[in-house]
C-alpha cells in the first residue's frame, strides 16, 4: 500500500546525500578544470563548493522527488547543472580531459567514505539506528555508491564515457560524442530494463566500504 508519509520521510533522509553527491561532483570537475587552465569555470561563477550554485531547480529538485514518489524509483535520481568546460583552455588538453573525467568518480568515492564514517560513529554520540542521522548516513553511502557505479558506465556524457572517449580514435570519438544528448535517456533505459547492471555493483561497493570502516 502506498504510504505518502513514509515516502516523504525517505525523501528527507536521502535529500542531503543526493544534493551533495550530484553537486560536489560538478564542483570538483570545475575545480580540476580550473587547475588545468580553464579560466572560464571561475568566470561563470561555478568555482564554488556551495551546492546551491550547482543545483538545478528541475533536475536536482522536482524530477528526483516526483520520480521517487510517483514513479516509485528506488532512489532519488537526477543531476546538477553540468559545468561548461572549455578544453581549449587546458594547458595539456589530453591530461585535462582525463583528469576532469576521473574527478567525478573520485568525488563520489570520497562521499561514500565520508558518509560511512558518519554512519559508523553516529552511535558514539547517542544516536540509534532508527534516528535520522544514521539513516541519512546510510542513505549517503547507498546513493553515492549508486552514482559512483553509474558514473563509470561508458555512456556519452558520463565520466566513464569521457574516459572511453579519451582513448578512442579521433573519428570514433567524434561519433561517440555526438550521442551525448541521448546519454541520459540511454541510462534511464538501463535503469528500468537492466537494473542489476547498476544495483549489484552498487551494493557490492556499499558493503565493501562499510566493512572497511567497520560499520
Amino acid at each position: 500500500m502506498f504510504d505518502l508519509n513514509q515516502k516523504l520521510y525517505e525523501v528527507s533522509i536521502m535529500a542531503l546525500p543526493f544534493l551533495l553527491a550530484v553537486t560536489w561532483r560538478e564542483a570538483l570537475r570545475g575545480y580540476v578544470a580550473h587547475k588545468m587552465g580553464d579560466w572560464s569555470v571561475e568566470q561563470s561563477g561555478r568555482l564554488s563548493a556551495n551546492p546551491l550554485v550547482h543545483a538545478d531547480p528541475i533536475w536536482t529538485g522536482v524530477v528526483p522527488v516526483v520520480a521517487f514518489v510517483v514513479l516509485q524509483l528506488p532512489i532519488l535520481f537526477g543531476m546538477a547543472k553540468p559545468i561548461q568546460i572549455n578544453p581549449g583552455n587546458f594547458k595539456d588538453i589530453n591530461k585535462g580531459l582525463l583528469y576532469v573525467a576521473i574527478s567525478g568518480p573520485a568525488s563520489l568515492l570520497a562521499m561514500i567514505i565520508f558518509w560511512a564514517y558518519i554512519w559508523r560513529f553516529s552511535g558514539s554520540f547517542g544516536f540509534t539506528p532508527q534516528d535520522w542521522l544514521p539513516q541519512t548516513a546510510q542513505a549517503g553511502v547507498m546513493l553515492s555508491s549508486f552514482f559512483f557505479i553509474i558514473g563509470l558506465i561508458p555512456l556519452p556524457g558520463l565520466d566513464g564515457g569521457k574516459v572511453l572517449e579519451h582513448y578512442l580514435p579521433y573519428e570514433a570519438a567524434q561519433k561517440f560524442r555526438a550521442l551525448e544528448p541521448y546519454g541520459f535517456f540511454i541510462l534511464l533505459g538501463i535503469f528500468f530494463l537492466l537494473p542489476m547492471v547498476i544495483v549489484y555493483p552498487a551494493f557490492f561497493m556499499m558493503n565493501f566500504v562499510a566493512s572497511l570502516v567497520g560499520v
